[in-house]
């Protein structure tokens, strides 16, 4: 099967939606499909373009089996609602552009959350004649509004009507949670068209191993307890409350050797570091991003990891893909987020839950977990568990499978 994907987030860049796309696609290219991946220079989150790319109108690369055609686009940092848009309209049209240029596929997705990568998916699938699929990771424009991006407008009516109808002419929709389906069936969508393909961990990078000892040395950790905020530093993530429950400890558990540590970059983040060294802590620790292949290494040194978003009834409906990965190396989870993440979480047994934006709840949480090592291991073995049902290669078999399904009927 001939498959074309279009991203505007993909390796080296390594968030959530740049890994699960890339680890579906190089299984299924293993499996003898012929993938093609239209994406843009990696410049996420910071707005800048990585070391060894230009933003160029047209450049091919082969990676793992999979041929990457990286358009220009019109890059800027994550922050301010004009320069983002104008980020994801010249990926759009860029990309649908490129979608003339490559080989007549059975199957093109575009995935979210923003939805100019899915409008190029949907008009390269008219004017190919295939069936385009809707990857839905976020209910997008309704997270502007979560997060007060935005608020109501003429500008978001129009975003929405465009989301509708993106959703209707769509051959299927690829959810990440079952709440996402349950939203689209609510607003008239066709059940039997939407399937649900959980994010997931690969288990072959992300798996129970010691601390990293150079590392750990290097960043001064020896003897602590380590809890840390791995991705990215966004809207959504309020990690101030995260900066608020070390001021606690701090105050009241100095004893204890709590370190808060955050890796990675976003729009928050030079805000968060301002709170934060006007709190003149000694129990935080604010990172940059690190490359795919550091990644492990910097995972290695928590002994819990924490999950955080918002408290707004949309995030209820988001499962936060690092909470698998977590669950793969062994790490017990502090999760401030709602709904059906708080519910696998819960049925895993890998860790315990907090009210978002409740910083004494997570400074309380992460005090037993510093005092309790029987209880820090038994979350543990139950994550390390609980991983095997989000294998991601028996999702990305699972998504294959429908993926097949719509290209032979169509």
């Amino acid at each position: 099967m001939k498959i074309l994907f279009f991203t505007d987030n993909f390796p080296p860049e390594v968030n959530a939606p740049a890994s699960r796309t890339f680890e579906h696609c190089r299984h299924w290219a293993t499996k003898g499909h012929e993938i093609t991946v239209i994406t843009c220079a990696p410049n996420f989150p910071q707005g800048k373009v990585f070391d060894g790319y230009k933003n160029k109108l047209w450049q091919v690369e082969r990676i793992e089996g999979m041929k990457v055609v990286r358009v220009w686009s019109y890059i800027a940092p994550n922050a301010g609602f004009v320069k983002r848009i104008l980020d994801f309209v010249s990926y759009m049209v860029m990309a649908m552009i490129a979608g003339f240029f490559v080989g007549r596929p059975d199957v093109i997705i575009g995935t979210s959350p923003q939805l100019f990568t899915v409008c190029a998916a949907w008009f390269t699938g008219l004017w190919r004649r295939v069936p385009y699929v809707f990857e839905l990771r976020d209910l997008w424009p309704e997270s502007i509004k979560a997060v007060g991006a935005m608020r109501q407008s003429s500008a978001i009516t129009v975003l929405e009507k465009l989301e509708m109808f993106l959703y209707r002419r769509a051959a299927m929709i690829v959810a990440v949670t079952n709440a996402f389906k349950q939203n689209l069936t609510s607003r008239g969508i066709d059940e039997a068209k939407i399937f649900v393909v959980t994010n997931g961990v690969d288990l072959a990078r992300f798996k129970p191993g010691p601390k990293d000892s150079d590392l750990t040395a290097q960043l001064g950790l020896e003897g602590c307890f380590v809890a840390g905020y791995v991705g990215t530093h966004g809207l959504a993530h309020s990690l101030e409350t995260l900066v608020d429950a070390a001021e606690l400890l701090e105050r009241d558990h100095a004893a204890l050797n709590i370190r808060i540590i955050f890796i990675g970059n976003g729009a928050a983040k030079p805000g968060l570091v301002t709170y934060a060294e006007a709190k003149r802590l000694n129990n935080v620790m604010l990172l940059d991003s690190v490359s795919k292949d550091q990644i492990p290494a910097y995972w290695s040194l928590l002994d819990c990891s924490i999950i955080h978003l918002r408290n707004t009834p949309l995030f209820s409906t988001v499962i936060p893909s690092k909470m698998f990965e977590s669950f793969g190396c062994g790490i017990p989870v502090l999760l401030g987020v709602a709904g059906e993440s708080a519910d696998i979480l819960e049925a895993s047994g890998a860790g315990f839950t907090f009210e978002p934006e409740n910083a004494a709840q997570l400074a309380q949480s992460l005090v037993i977990l510093a005092t309790d090592k029987a209880k820090l291991q038994e979350l543990s073995s139950h994550g390390i568990i609980a991983a095997r049902k989000f294998d991601r290669i028996e999702l990305a078999d699972t998504m294959l499978s429908h993926l097949n399904a719509v290209a032979i009927t169509a």
